[in-house]
């Protein structure tokens, strides 16, 4: 056999092979649109610490295809991701950082410290606005995308410097900042909705332009960082929330006319009140900035140019002035979180979180967790201070009406407030009302914190405190839901529902004189209307009528004169009964039993 009989039984051998090509064929199917890990890290000619940073901040992840034709241990990743990513100028960009540090790190090992310091001045820089403009389009793609990005800054805000794994105090600093800017927002125009407190942290919930974003902060307490997290991956994606939210806020303090970034007051930075002095600022400027617009309109170009450069040399002016732009002695003006023209632009649920904790004032003892409560309590209406030099106001306010304390005994306790837990504010912001505060005092058993994400109904479970909650719900919506055993006629009685405890005392007189007053005038509209039946009669030839209009004249002028006194009687008994506490109540029903009654047997004796 000869080498080309040879070559002939080979080339018929490989094409009986299902993955046989010729040489020179294109590829086709999972082989040409996916590349493992290795080849796109070959292809880009980085390391993989590198890839990665690329592959997070340009939104490239792995794909799965039908068809693994380099194994199943391999990641793979499609052909034209790592295109986008290798005509991209941060691949560049990341390069020639990657040589500067070469160089810093050469001039270390030869102890070169001058040179060393002078090429960290002069290091590469890149920027991120062009990724945020690419990945995000529109405004809303932000929003949909803030969960991860808010838990993240939360999460590294709470974290401490630690150089060892690269978690400077800049970094953690920033993040810090721009939390409290987003809980400024949140709070200053009530999006925020649910509020739930678990193991892991503080899971809350805020709409924001129709979108729901949810996200977890951590407790404030010392954190442990695990050794089996990679950090530099995490650092990464930090570096891109970063910019994505510095831009989301940018773009809401601009919809509310004030100005970003804020210029805060360094007193309150120094005693870490960032949260309170936010909210001083966006009150002092939304007014201020809307005042420029309007006077601004009408200059013209040369005067608005004069105008900037005046505004740019007293912008330090205004910095020192800030502190002194609100009253120091109104409180509520410091506190005071939206203006009142804004009101008929909000919808239903932004006017419902208005009204919550309205005209209720809060301190916070030392206890608490403060950061949280001075963001969701300001978000529902509330006032609030707490325990330190840069609070509003001190703890000897008698016009507090809250105090919210965790633990068990207290040295000084005002009777004109109410000392609860801090559970009942979390419990009133997710359902809505105002709950029952003898539930939550201090050195009681709170009841259970029920999780406002979970939906009882499709779980097909409900909570006893729960239907105790959907009672409360019904009540505050002025729709009572009926008892086991009690009738829906029952419930137009104010008198039971004082006694049930639905109505106070004060709603339940209001109730018995409107009923009096709607019985008095359709008792007149009657008579009136047999008036003019029996005129009637008498125009058309009833001689008759005659005497009994008049004896209706009579009795409609009398009805309309003074109301009848076995019902003025009634409801004297009525509204007496009411105005009396539960003891004298039952002591007085007792004795009419006692009176009414010959058996000796039916004297109920009082409580």
């Amino acid at each position: 056999m000869t080498k080309k009989d040879t070559a002939k039984k080979t080339v018929a051998k490989l094409k009986k092979n299902k993955h046989y090509r010729p040489a020179g064929k294109k590829r086709e199917g999972n082989a040409a649109r996916y590349m493992t890990r290795s080849q796109a890290i070959k292809q880009l000619q980085v390391n993989l610490s590198v890839f990665r940073k690329l592959c997070i901040l340009k939104g490239v992840f792995p794909r799965e295809p039908k068809k693994k034709v380099k194994g199943n241990n391999q990641t793979y990743y499609h052909v034209k991701d790592i295109a986008f990513i290798q005509h991209d100028p941060l691949l560049e960009k990341l390069r020639e950082q990657r040589a500067y540090q070469k160089k810093i790190h050469k001039a270390l090992a030869k102890k070169n410290e001058d040179l060393a310091t002078r090429l960290r001045t002069r290091e590469p820089s890149y920027t991120l606005d062009r990724l945020i403009r690419e990945r995000y389009p529109k405004f809303v793609d932000a929003l949909r995308d803030l969960d991860d990005c808010l838990s993240m800054v939360h999460l590294f805000a709470a974290l401490p410097a630690v150089e060892r794994l690269k978690i400077n105090v800049e970094r953690v600093h920033s993040c810090r900042r721009l939390s409290h800017e987003w809980q400024a927002y949140v709070a200053r125009c009530h999006k925020l909705r649910k509020v739930f407190v678990s193991v892991k942290g503080i899971y809350y919930q805020a709409e924001v332009e129709g979108q729901k974003i949810t996200w977890l902060a951590p407790h404030a307490m010392q954190q442990v960082l695990p050794d089996d997290v990679n950090f530099s991956v995490m650092l990464t994606f930090v570096e891109f929330y970063e910019t994505l939210l510095g831009f989301v806020n940018f773009r809401l303090y601009h919809s509310i006319s004030v100005k970003y970034p804020p210029i805060l007051d360094p007193r309150l930075e120094a005693l870490a009140a960032d949260l309170y002095a936010l909210t001083r600022y966006m009150n002092g400027n939304t007014k201020r900035i809307s005042e420029e617009q309007e006077s601004g309109s009408t200059k013209p170009e040369h005067t608005r140019g004069q105008l900037e450069g005046a505004q740019f040399e007293e912008s330090e002016l205004r910095l020192s002035q800030l502190q002194h732009q609100l009253p120091s002695n109104e409180d509520r003006a410091l506190m005071h979180l939206i203006e009142e023209d804004d009101d008929n632009d909000d919808d239903e649920d932004t006017k419902k979180c208005k009204k919550l904790f309205k005209n209720m004032k809060f301190y916070l003892s030392r206890e608490v967790p403060r950061e949280s409560l001075l963001f969701v309590i300001p978000a529902f209406g509330g006032v609030v201070s707490w325990e330190g030099d840069a609070a509003p106001f001190t703890e000897a306010d008698q016009s507090i009406t809250h105090q919210i304390v965790d633990r068990p005994s207290q040295g000084h306790m005002y009777l004109s407030r109410e000392y609860i837990q801090p559970q009942w504010i979390y419990d009133c912001i997710n359902f809505g009302v105002i709950l029952e505060a003898h539930r939550y005092l201090v050195g009681r058993v709170p009841p259970p914190h029920l999780s406002p994400f979970v939906d009882n109904e499709a779980e097909g479970y409900f909570p006893d405190y729960a239907e105790t909650i959907k009672r409360f719900e019904a009540a505050a919506k002025n729709e009572v839901l009926p008892m086991p055993g009690v009738g829906k006629d029952d419930l137009d009685d104010p008198q039971l529902l004082l006694a049930e405890g639905y109505l106070s005392r004060t709603e339940a007189i209001e109730v018995a004189e409107r009923k009096l007053f709607f019985l008095g005038v359709f008792q007149r509209a009657t008579s009136e209307k047999q008036y003019l039946e029996d005129l009637k009669q008498e125009v058309q030839g009833h001689p008759d009528a005659t005497a009994s209009i008049a004896v209706e004249g009579a009795q409609v002028e009398e009805e309309s004169s003074r109301p009848h006194l076995e019902q003025v009687a009634e409801d004297t008994d009525g509204t007496a009964l009411m105005m009396m506490s539960r003891r004298n109540r039952g002591l007085f029903k007792a004795m009419k039993v006692r009176l009414n009654s010959t058996c000796y047997f039916c004297y109920i004796s009082p409580p």
